[in-house]
């Protein structure tokens, strides 16, 4: 069921999205060859309980950590451990917390030292991919409307989606309905009212589209081993536009 926030309920989720992008802003520095991804997921931790907030990430549905940290073609959910970070990767940071009761979630990907020119580009676009579905985040567009503007675009610089993984509402429930599909399919989608809040996150690949999961259960590959960009915000849809809940203050 799709529900819609109350003018109350978006104060607390601005918070939690606040504290969010503070945590991604903090993480970046410390996105450096030598650095292992296990300390980054510390300091995660660490800065979330600082601010009375609480990971949302670790131990949902079993997740072992607070921080998704994938790296190069790693899409989504790779777990945080001894891996050291390496001139030329890329490093996806995924982070969500959980703040008076309700969620907040986004993701960066982060490049580390001097990567190659194929590999920021594939970065670039994906993120402006993000805001162009963010674009279309309007009262009276559909869910579609945010698809094929984040397809579109990924497709027009010879990048695939991913299909398998999405968006998805967020409030109480780190993952609400509805889904929110990075590519156009048949349906249209629900029409898009003020109140609802979404969390929009293209996935770009290198190469093709298809995908797989670990023996970890988790971390979730490109099948052909290229690299992977993702980037995220939570939104809402409000009478003014589209609201980004995790951008951080100023």
């Amino acid at each position: 069921m799709v529900t819609l926030k109350s003018k109350r309920e978006l104060e607390i989720m601005r918070d939690a999205g606040r504290i969010v992008a503070e945590i991604l802003d903090l993480l970046r520095p410390h996105c450096l060859a030598g650095v292992r991804t296990r300390d980054l997921d510390r300091i995660a931790e660490e800065e979330t309980i600082k601010r009375s907030a609480q990971p949302a990430f670790k131990g949902y549905r079993g997740y072992p950590a607070s921080l998704c940290a994938s790296v190069n073609q790693e899409v989504v959910h790779g777990i945080p451990g001894n891996r050291e970070l390496r001139q030329g990767d890329i490093i996806s940071l995924d982070y969500g917390v959980i703040y008076k009761g309700y969620h907040g979630d986004a993701s960066v990907t982060v490049p580390i030292g001097e990567v190659a020119p194929e590999i920021l580009n594939l970065l670039r676009v994906t993120e402006e991919c993000l805001y162009l579905g963010i674009d279309q985040a309007v009262p009276g567009n559909h869910l579609s409307d945010i698809s094929r503007a984040i397809q579109n675009h990924a497709e027009s610089h010879g990048y695939s989606v991913v299909k398998e993984l999405g968006g998805h509402g967020i409030g109480k429930r780190m993952h609400e309905e509805p889904m929110v599909l990075n590519y156009v399919t048949n349906g249209r989608g629900i029409r898009m009212q003020p109140g609802l809040v979404l969390a929009l996150e293209p996935m770009l690949n290198l190469g093709a589209d298809a995908i797989r999961t670990l023996s970890d259960g988790w971390t979730v590959v490109t099948a052909d081993g290229k690299p992977s960009a993702h980037f995220e915000h939570t939104v809402a849809i409000t009478p003014e536009g589209p609201e980004i809940l995790t951008r951080a203050a100023g």
